[in-house]
């Protein structure tokens, strides 16, 4: 088992944090709101080892960065009570991390204007990584860097919009469109030239989507090249096991960690043990989940001020959390549907909870990974690396049919 002796010390400087255990809860749409990162920072909380717990109160990010859902530019310019929603945070995240996508660098820099003018965001991050088809289609996401100069306009102004404030802007993005139409070490350079705080690399392209091995020799090479800042990991991190493995073959300075935590969020007890040196791991029996899946839902309401609602968006969550536990179809179905936290009880107090940790059954990969696929882009987008009339005419505009805000 990788141990982080075995590799080398990691230390993970974002701007003027230093964070202590180098670790990036990625943004996902729907499922990063500001409950379920308390989930994770709690968990992560949890994995620090006793003679370690002395040092948190020096660093305002001591066990990690986490990072709220995608917000479109455009709609929080706009000031959309969804916008609004999303870039709040609660009152003890101590770094708030704030995730725009954007393809028109005016609307971009007004966003960032915005944020850090109103004292609502500590961290930026700019998204360069979605391969959804609504958002590639538009000339967004995991499809923009193809366009060099645009990527660099983007970049530079909300970077230059942050500065004075001191504020890090930090970019996270894919390797390109697919294996014909590479743009990870181009974008990654750029970025670092443009003053970028840290790049991350999702190790997949456009077209992999979600499907497939990661391909981290790709973090590595990004690491190899961009040399002036942090180079963060991303895909494929399951386990703190795959997080120091990951560190070790790639020289990376920190990992980000998407869909292993969906349903999971001890995973961050197990990460901050793991690069703390420690074999600490949450094996939770079905009792524990349940008391997890409560507490989700009680900050959801607190958090959507709606208990219907809440209950809702709470539905996604259900399968993750009881994967590999021994649930019947029925029940699964029902506690997909609940309503109410009444319900919600009920529903929970059927289950056999005196069942152990399934233990694989309930880790490895979690949700769709989908199957490759042609990325969905412009037409002309791929012709050339540079924007003509006709497509800036597009870009201005994309952002406005593109969900996050």
């Amino acid at each position: 088992m990788p141990r982080i002796s075995d590799t080398r010390a990691v230390s993970l400087r974002i701007g003027p944090y230093d964070v202590g255990t180098p670790i990036v809860l990625a943004p996902m749409a729907g499922v990063t709101n500001a409950p379920f990162r308390t989930l994770c920072r709690d968990a992560a909380l949890d994995g620090v080892p006793p003679d370690q717990q002395a040092a948190l109160s020096s660093s305002p990010a001591p066990v990690g960065l986490y990072v709220a859902e995608m917000v479109t530019s455009r709609a929080l310019v706009e000031r959309t009570p969804e916008s609004m929603r999303i870039i709040s945070h609660d009152e003890t995240e101590k770094v708030r991390s704030v995730q725009l996508y954007g393809v028109d660098p005016a609307t971009v820099r007004a966003a960032v204007r915005m944020l850090v003018a109103e004292d609502r965001a500590d961290h930026i991050d700019l998204n360069f990584g979605c391969p959804v088809p609504k958002v590639t289609r538009k000339g967004g996401g995991a499809v923009l860097p193809w366009k060099h100069d645009l990527f660099g306009a983007i970049v530079t102004g909300a970077v230059q919009e942050a500065a004075p404030s001191g504020v890090p802007v930090t970019v996270k993005m894919r390797m390109g469109i697919d294996a014909d139409h590479l743009t990870y070490i181009d974008a990654g350079l750029r970025a670092q030239d443009a003053g970028v705080a840290a790049v991350a690399l999702h190790a997949r392209t456009a077209a992999d989507y979600y499907s497939g091995t990661a391909h981290w020799d790709s973090i590595a090479a990004l690491k190899d090249a961009v040399t002036d800042v942090p180079v963060l990991g991303n895909g494929d991190i399951w386990s703190a096991e795959d997080a120091l493995t990951m560190v070790a073959q790639t020289g990376c300075d920190g990992v980000v960690v998407g869909r292993g935590c969906q349903g999971r969020p001890w995973l961050f007890t197990d990460l901050v043990a793991g690069f703390a040196g420690s074999d600490l791991r949450v094996q939770p029996g079905l009792r524990e989940v349940a008391s997890a899946i409560r507490r989700h839902a009680e900050l959801m309401v607190e958090h959507f001020g709606e208990e219907g609602r809440a209950l809702r968006e709470l539905r996604k969550h259900m399968s993750w959390y009881l994967k590999g536990y021994v649930v019947g179809g029925e029940a699964r179905a029902a506690l997909g549907m609940v309503s109410s936290l009444a319900e919600l009880d009920d529903r929970l107090g059927a289950l056999d909870l005196e069942q152990p940790y399934p233990g694989e059954g309930a880790e490895g990969p979690r949700g769709r990974a989908g199957s490759p696929k042609t990325p969905a882009v412009p037409d002309g987008w791929l012709t050339s690396r540079e924007i003509d009339d006709r497509l800036s005419e597009m870009l201005a505009e994309a952002e406005l049919s593109v969900s996050g805000g």
